[in-house]
């Protein structure tokens, strides 16, 4: 029992701590110079989604691909077909690039790959009632997620 109030006080010791460095962090901000602030690198614009699924489909997940694109999963709910496409931020020379959607069970994946200026894919699954995983990947970076998005069916699975 010793330890574990020894180690709760301690936690709380390092709580304030931390808590204090958050509360004086502003003021180092606004000490520092104007001109280093504005040095900062600017994040990197994620893509837009293209509409390139078709009619009816709407972004419901999405994952940015560092700085070279986002891959986006788009969902009919008239249809119950979801769709993935990959798009550059900024179009450019054709590089290597993969639109991927699949399920677990049964063990189902669509995919395009290629060399593409602009975008990869789409790429449509009927996954009503499933969790997806899917993907995209330019020049060798990837993004994505697994088993997300499930339909109202999945827990029935």
């Amino acid at each position: 029992m010793i330890d574990i109030r020894r180690a709760a006080a301690i936690g709380a010791a390092v709580t304030a701590t931390a808590c204090a460095a958050v509360a004086l962090a502003p003021a180092a901000v606004a000490a520092e110079p104007a001109a280093q602030r504005a040095t900062a690198a600017p994040k990197a614009a994620a893509a837009q989604y293209n509409g390139v699924c078709g009619s009816g489909y709407a972004v419901v997940n999405s994952a940015q691909i560092g700085t070279k694109g986002t891959v986006f999963l788009t969902y009919n709910s008239a249809t119950g077909k979801n769709c993935v496409v990959t798009v550059r931020t900024k179009p450019g020379k054709a590089v290597h690039m993969t639109a991927s959607l699949g399920f677990a069970s049964p063990t189902t994946t669509v995919t395009d790959t290629g060399y593409f200026t602009t975008y990869a894919g789409p790429v449509h699954l009927d996954a009503r009632g499933l969790c997806v995983t899917w993907r995209g990947e330019i020049s060798g970076e990837v993004a994505g997620k697994n088993g997300t998005n499930c339909g109202s069916r999945a827990a029935n699975r």
